[in-house]
């Protein structure tokens, strides 16, 4: 095996090169004092903190939207079935009674088809307003679609529901508007549910339009003959 020959260098071969030596300059330090760092930071962090405030109320302003009626200043149906669910899972949890209203307006059709649809939306606000303050801070009110509106009445059995639907009825009978100078009167067809154990948002509702819708016909075979 060969082996290569070792060159031993001489040690003038070992001194460095001048002109191959690094340029090194310090550099003033013209860095901010440590008082300005941090008064710049927390500047910083206040703008930040204001600018997470507004992104978040503006959150609040559009969940807000999605949960309200495009018209009405209540609920939606979406939200209500969801506030329906939270409100059925309260209620199973704490075995508490819960009741669901649901109205449907008698004459509405006409007030549209003889007055305008502008008489029929001053209907609608007018039956949102009544709602809204005839219930308790706890209760909640929706708009379920067209003439229709949804109540849920918290930890209410269903006699004092059905009496409170009655109420509901009288009310919005009783209480007409006059739109551009027209009298615009509706009635109201109310059916209430208690919720049963093991029943969903949807099946309660189900059972509210059912009865509603009874209490519809019921009225109708008892008006006397024209």
């Amino acid at each position: 095996m060969k082996i290569a020959p070792v060159t031993r260098k001489s040690p003038e071969q070992f001194e460095p090169d001048s002109t191959q030596r690094p340029n090194l300059t310090i550099a003033a330090d013209n860095d901010p004092k440590p008082d300005d760092r941090f008064n710049r930071l927390l500047s910083e962090i206040r703008r930040l903190h204001a600018e997470s405030e507004r992104l978040r109320g503006r959150i609040q302003e559009l969940e807000d939207l999605a949960d309200t009626d495009a018209f009405l200043p209540i609920f939606n149906r979406r939200a209500f079935e969801r506030e329906l669910e939270r409100e059925i899972a309260l209620a199973d949890r704490h075995r508490t009674p819960l009741s669901v209203v649901f109205i449907d307006l008698n004459g509405f059709k006409q007030i549209n088809d003889r007055f305008s649809h502008a008489a029929g939306d001053a209907v609608l606000m007018n039956v949102a307003d009544i709602l809204r303050h005839s219930v308790r801070d706890t209760d909640v009110v929706g708009r379920l679609g067209g003439d229709e509106f949804g109540v849920i009445l918290h930890r209410s059995a269903y006699d004092d529901a059905a009496a409170k639907a009655e109420r509901l009825a009288h009310a919005i009978a009783g209480q007409p508007i006059v739109f551009e100078g027209n009298h615009c009167e509706v009635g109201a067809a109310a059916g209430v549910c208690a919720w049963r154990k093991g029943e969903s948002a949807s099946e309660i509702l189900a059972r509210a339009d059912a009865a509603m819708y009874a209490n519809k016909a019921e009225s109708k075979r008892a008006e006397p003959a024209a």
